[in-house]
Formats: structure tokens, C-alpha cells, sequence
């Protein structure tokens, strides 16, 4: 529900990666701070994330044959796959922002009027929405060749809008990183090693795509720098 021009939407990110609390949706708005929450939300402890891994598929890369980011339609209508969102205009990328950003204010047709973004790879502050990348922890390109290829095209647009699978950053990062897995990619801020590794564990274990030897090797070294748990 908006009210007027617009809404202060708060927005907690909760202990699961896609649980999205939002409060403050009457008509003064309030607001308050709630800022991105990093650790291994949405990915299980380290031990967990450690556990799953050991059970992935270890394959050869795949070829980036038929590849095309159109084979995975993605920002599309936040309603249709699971998020809690103001309005029904909202698409993925919307409720991305919404979602991990700290007193986000959200105009008619879910614009995006202000607030305050963290990058959890670099630990950077974003205040305007239009300078965050919404990242795929698992590129789509990294996808396709693990086994995203021989998906149907609903499964490869679920893949491109989950909650699991994205993430509000620095665009900087995020294009550093590009289709890179973590044999050849980590975030800048080594404390966001586990929690990077512990998140793209956890979307290939849920959408059962395979890892390449190299990148068993990564992510086995970057969960070690996690807290026992």
C-alpha cells in the first residue's frame, strides 16, 4: 500500500536470504535504520554450507554454446516468484533494493526515491539506487555452464528472479566479478569471503548445478575463513 507521493519502507533483511519484513507502510511514513544484514543469511551455518558442497556434482565446465543472458528472462514481476514487495509494479530488481537497502523510500509505480545500500563485498555505502548493481551471486553465464543449459525457459527465469540468487552492490564489484566463479573472483573485503561462499554454495545446491574442480578447490578455501559453526 502507498500513500501519497510516497511511502518510508523500511526493511529488515532477515536471518534467511528473500525473508523480507517491511514495516512502516502508513501514511507518515517513520521510518527507522535497518541495514543489510551479511553473516551467512540464507546459506546455513559454515559447517552446513561445507556439508552441501560435498554433495555438488563435481563436472567440467560446459560449453558456453546457445548462451544468451535472454535465455533467462529476469527483472521480472516481483509477485510472480515469492517476493514481499509494496506494490504489485515492483519487479525483481525493485524488490532487491527494497529488500537489502536501510530506510528506502518508494514512490508511485515502486520508484525508488532514496535510501541507503551497503555493499557486502566491498563494504562501500550506495545512497542512490540508480548506482546499485543487482548481482546474480551465481552469474547466469556460470549457470549455463553448469548445467542451466539443459533447463526450460520457466526454470531459467525462476533461477534469474529468486531471492536466493540476488543481491544489491557496488557496481564496481559486481562487474569485476562478471560470469567469474570463485576460482577467479572473491569480493574485495576478505571478511565477505564467507558469507560469498556460504550464499553461492547454497544456489547451486538448490538449483543442483555442478562445480568444476577449481571451484570446489575455491569455495573449500574461502568457508575455511568462516567461524566455526
Amino acid at each position: 500500500m502507498l500513500v501519497g507521493a510516497a511511502v518510508i519502507v523500511v526493511v529488515v533483511a532477515g536471518l534467511a536470504l528473500g525473508v523480507v519484513d517491511i514495516e512502516g507502510l502508513t501514511g507518515g511514513g517513520g521510518g527507522g535504520n535497518a541495514a543489510l544484514t551479511t553473516g551467512t543469511s540464507g546459506a546455513g551455518s559454515p559447517s552446513e554450507a561445507s556439508d552441501a558442497l560435498a554433495t555438488l556434482e563435481v563436472e567440467p565446465e560446459g560449453s558456453m554454446s546457445g548462451y544468451s543472458r535472454d535465455e533467462f528472462p529476469h527483472w521480472s514481476g516481483a509477485d510472480e516468484f515469492g517476493w514481499e514487495a509494496p506494490d504489485s509494479s515492483c519487479d525483481t530488481r525493485d524488490a532487491s533494493l527494497i529488500r537489502d537497502g536501510d530506510a528506502v523510500e518508494v514512490g508511485e509505480s515502486c520508484d525508488i526515491e532514496s535510501g541507503e545500500w551497503l555493499d557486502p563485498y566491498a563494504g562501500e555505502t550506495i545512497t542512490d539506487s540508480s548506482s546499485v548493481d543487482i548481482d546474480h551471486i551465481v552469474p547466469l553465464a556460470n549457470a549455463w555452464r553448469s548445467g542451466a543449459d539443459e533447463w526450460d525457459e520457466p526454470l531459467r527465469e525462476e533461477f534469474a528472479n529468486a531471492q536466493i540468487n540476488l543481491l544489491s552492490t557496488d557496481p564496481g564489484e559486481n562487474r569485476s566479478k562478471g560470469d567469474r566463479g570463485p576460482e577467479t573472483w572473491r569480493p574485495t573485503d576478505e571478511g565477505a569471503w564467507c558469507d560469498y561462499s556460504a550464499r553461492w554454495v547454497s544456489v547451486k545446491s538448490e538449483y543442483e548445478l555442478s562445480v568444476n574442480e577449481g571451484e570446489k578447490a575455491a569455495l573449500e578455501e574461502t568457508l575455511a575463513t568462516c567461524e566455526a559453526g
